[in-house]
């Protein structure tokens, strides 16, 4: 459904992978990758926004590199080798990508995230307040040293954690909840009994779960119109 489309990021040039809905018009969605790369499974959830009614744009942070499903170790590599500022405005290239698209139209940009993702769509949010409005991290958000500056940020913020994820635990996800809570954000974070990745349409780490994910997902959606359409 979706095709690769280049946009601007900060003087350099970056690909994406990019889907728009039948109706030809719709509210703009970012969608940041978990940490195997811009992937079959992450082009799928691209999809699915587009046929719910909203364009929908993956950068493709790690430019071109790929892990396979079986690659944890090189997953974890190119995690850990993504510069984070070069991240950081490939995302907001993205937003403002949408926010001039022809066929993007709504009050705002959401972002949804999966895994790193998800904890990278919590900085697109408090990096990019004057676009992003709604924001929908799945099992992924910022811990400690890794928390950006929250302060700017005005995105309502609807998580869906994993109970049973050794990654990013529940407990610090309720703690975070309620410190952003405390300075008067609006940020829910739905925890589910499931494991890491209960999304993922390929079964990345083999813990997918779509009985949830079919009751997951219209929620994510429903935010999203909820906040995004005109």
């Amino acid at each position: 459904m979706g095709t690769l489309v280049e946009f601007a990021s900060n003087g350099t040039t970056v690909r994406g992978y990019l889907a728009q809905p039948v109706s030809g018009r719709g509210p703009g969605v970012v969608v940041v990758q978990e940490w195997w790369g811009l992937d079959h499974s992450l082009e799928v959830m691209v999809d699915r926004l587009a046929e719910a009614g909203f364009v929908a744009l993956a950068p493709d942070l790690y430019r071109g590199e790929l892990a396979g499903h079986q690659e944890v170790d090189r997953a974890a590599q190119l995690m850990q080798s993504l510069p984070p500022d070069r991240a950081a405005r490939d995302m907001s290239g993205a937003v403002d990508f949408l926010a001039g698209h022809a066929s993007a139209a709504g009050k705002g940009v959401g972002v949804v995230g999966f895994c790193m993702g998800g904890m990278l769509a919590l900085h697109l949010a408090a990096q990019r307040p004057d676009k992003v409005v709604a924001a929908v991290p799945f099992y992924g958000f910022p811990q400690g040293e890794q928390e950006p500056d929250w302060s700017a940020m005005t995105a309502a913020v609807r998580g869906h954690i994993a109970e049973h994820d050794d990654f990013f635990g529940p407990d610090a996800a309720r703690a975070l909840e309620a410190k952003l809570k405390g300075m008067g954000k609006d940020v829910v974070f739905h925890i589910h009994p499931a494991g890491h990745a209960f999304m993922n349409p390929d079964n990345a780490l083999g813990t997918s779960d779509p009985e949830l994910a079919a009751r997951v997902w219209p929620e994510a959606l429903a935010f999203l119109h909820d906040r995004l359409d005109p």
